[in-house]
């Protein structure tokens, strides 16, 4: 992971509930909240050590900290999956894998993580290239899901895909230009791979042309699309979701 520190209580307490962070700071004038309250307690259990320091010093580990700060460790076990990885990781037999080709807005990548972790996905892929790292923005945007969700970046998508292809995954790219859109063509059933293209972008034509299927998001009103991010989260929760065996026992 290429980020040092996490800040804001939502992602501190994430770090903390994960066993990422190694220890918490707290602006000596932090007002006392609910928020703060649960760093605290998860920090007491997880037994992290929290240290009260001045301001000042938050202020030079992250812009935005709300006056809490986690140290995280310097390699984290999600950040660190690989291409290699894909064929030999324990996959069930509804996993839900969400592929993001391109995306370089480290809000988009946050917001999306938190879209994936929350849904119950199993992964994120990322490039390594020419896309977002993952950073403390993108960790906070993310209300801590990058410390709980498994995270491969990989140097080749379209060979990323073929290894889950490989091991029984179904592969269905989003796409605007697809013939069917999400409302018309069912989410196939067992191991499922959703991926997206960037922003503005949409799907390189490697990765498209490795696709099992595409299908559309349809819009219905004056804007032609959706964010990454938000767009993610419709096709999970619409498209994908109610065809997994947990949802509709």
């Amino acid at each position: 992971m290429s980020a040092a520190v996490v800040a804001g209580k939502r992602a501190v307490l994430e770090a903390v509930r994960s066993g990422e962070a190694s220890e918490v700071l707290i602006a000596r004038d932090a007002r006392q909240s609910p928020a703060l309250r649960d760093v605290l307690e998860a920090a007491r259990e997880g037994d992290v050590r929290t240290r009260e320091v001045d301001r000042s010093e938050l202020d030079r580990l992250a812009a935005d900290h709300r006056g809490v700060v986690a140290r995280i460790e310097a390699a984290s076990a999600n950040a660190t999956l690989t291409e290699r990885d894909l064929s030999t990781h324990a996959w069930t037999e509804d996993a839900v894998v969400v592929i993001l080709d391109g995306v370089e807005d480290p809000q988009n990548l946050g917001a999306a993580a938190r879209s994936v972790e929350g849904s119950g996905g199993a992964m994120l892929i990322t490039r390594t290239h020419r896309a977002a790292p993952v950073t403390p923005s993108a960790i906070r945007a993310s209300a801590g899901a990058l410390m709980h969700l498994p995270h491969a970046r990989v140097a080749n998508l379209s060979r990323a895909i073929e290894r889950l292809q490989d091991v029984g995954f179904t592969v269905v790219g989003l796409d605007e230009g697809a013939e069917h859109s999400i409302y018309d063509a069912s989410c196939p059933d067992g191991r499922v791979a959703l991926v997206l293209g960037g922003e503005g972008a949409g799907l390189s034509r490697l990765v498209r042309d490795h696709c099992d299927l595409l299908v559309s998001l349809p819009m219905r009103g004056k804007v032609a699309s959706l964010n990454a991010a938000a767009s993610l989260a419709a096709v999970l929760y619409a498209y994908v979701l109610p065809t997994r065996r947990e949802v509709r026992a």
